[in-house]
């Protein structure tokens, strides 16, 4: 029995492989049908990027004004008074818990 069957073993090893790429192609993490996930992380991380430019570009501004050369005294003065925690008389004050 196994001699008659012995000739077409290569070609059920060779057809198991085959079926074995065809599987993980379309099914696997980088595979044909996962494509809509991919295009959701896309987005997800496309409106990330856009929030993060965002920031950068404010956080850009705020350091040029607090430059020598184009000191902004109103941008001074809410730093420190954020940091050394005064406030003016005529300040009103609301306090929040972070």
């Amino acid at each position: 029995m196994f001699a008659r069957l012995q000739p077409y073993l290569p070609t059920a090893a060779l057809l198991l492989l085959i079926t074995y790429f065809v599987f993980h192609a379309l099914t696997g993490e980088r595979g044909l049908l996962s494509s809509s996930q991919r295009n959701a992380d896309l987005a997800a991380k496309t409106m990330e990027l856009k929030k993060i430019r965002a920031e950068r570009m404010d956080l850009e501004a705020r350091a040029r004004l607090l430059r020598s050369g184009s000191l902004s005294a109103d941008l001074l003065e809410e730093r420190a008074r954020s940091l050394l925690g005064y406030a003016d008389p005529k300040d009103y004050v609301i306090r929040t818990r972070r």
